[in-house]
Formats: structure tokens, sequence, C-alpha cells
């Protein structure tokens, strides 16, 4: 004979393990949970660290704040000082440019002035530049108005022309010229004598040879 099941249809799934629809469902449902633990875990940290930043930032603009801020009136004062030792400055600068050494220049004349010469009038003045406002300009051919004149007397043209070759290799000297050279009698003791008269320019600091 055929075997016939006379139990319940739903009696195999009530005595065994529930079926594969429940897990469908469940699986889900734990990974949205552990997902939301996990962004939740995130946000509290994250935010934690805002915190933490934005006590620093607080704490920054109170010490910033703390700072005295500088009196103006002191702060001008300092620029004009600044300002007046820059002028200061230039204006030693421009006084040491035009610095000429005396002492040197008077040495070397002496050193070749020839011993048949005697000088009766030296004159002497530091150049001008001419950028300094009010410097009067030089007048035309007035070779001795811009440095150094000797006026003296030797016996001979001859001396006055060995005098120009040697005043020439002074080197604060420049553009040696003879101005006069003029034969006279000693009105005391009839001895000839030739009067000259010499101009040169001194050379400009840093200047050229």
């Amino acid at each position: 004979m055929r075997a016939i099941n006379l139990l319940p249809r739903d009696a195999d799934a009530r005595r065994g393990r529930p079926p594969k629809r429940q897990w469908i469902v469940i699986v889900p449902v734990i990974c949205v949970v552990l997902v939301s633990g996990v962004l939740s875990m995130l946000f509290l940290s994250a935010s934690g660290k805002v915190k933490d930043r934005q006590a620093q930032l607080d704490t920054l603009k109170a010490e910033l704040a703390a700072i005295p801020t500088p009196d103006v009136s002191k702060v001008q004062s300092q620029s004009a000082l600044v300002a007046d030792k820059d002028t200061r400055i230039k204006a030693v600068n421009a006084a040491l440019s035009r610095r000429v050494a005396w002492d040197r220049i008077f040495r070397e004349l002496s050193l070749v002035l020839p011993s048949d010469v005697w000088l009766t009038d030296l004159s002497a003045s530091a150049p001008v530049s001419p950028s300094l406002a009010g410097a009067p300009p030089a007048a035309a051919g007035n070779v001795a108005a811009t440095g150094f004149t000797l006026d003296g007397y030797t016996y001979s043209h001859a001396a006055v022309a060995r005098l120009l070759g040697r005043l020439g290799v002074i080197p604060d000297l420049v553009n040696v010229q003879l101005l006069k050279s003029e034969l006279q009698v000693n009105p005391d003791n009839k001895v000839r004598v030739v009067n000259f008269t010499i101009a040169a320019d001194l050379r400009r600091a840093g200047g050229g040879s």
C-alpha cells in the first residue's frame, strides 16, 4: 500500500529551524545598527577635536587681546628719529666724499718746489659739487677760482717751466696752468726776477687719474 502522511503541512516548520526568509530581514538590520554605531563614534570623536581646537583658538585670541597696543605717538617719534639718522648719515657721507687731504697736498708741494723758487701767496679752496644748492657757477676761464693758486718769484722763465712740470706730477692737482709769467727788476738790488701765477684744480675724491 502507498504511505499517506496525515500530519499538517506546517508541523515540520514548527519543529525545525525558522524559515530562511527571517535571516534575510535580520542581517540588514544588524548591518544598519553596526554602521550607525560606527558613524556615531566617528561623529563624537570629530566633535571632541573641534571643541579642543575651538578652545585653543579662544585661548590664542585672549592672549592676543592681552598684548598692549603700541602708542602711535611713540611709533611716529621713532620713525622720525630713523629718518633724521638717515639724513645725518647721508650728510656725513657727502662731506667725506668732498674731503680734501690738505696735509698731503702741502707735503707733496714742499717736496717738488725747486730751491730757486719762493712763494709770496698760496690760496686753495675745496671743490664744490655742482649738485649742491646755492653753489655759485664757476666763471668761464677763471681756473684759479676752482681750487689751487700759487704766486711767487724765480730767476728765469725756465725755472717757471720746471716748476710747472713738477706740479704736474702731484696726484691731487690737475689742469696745472700758467696764468702769468712776467720779468721784473727788483728795485732794491736791481736783480731780474720772474713773477708768476700758477693755477690748478683739485682732484675730486674718487675721481679718475
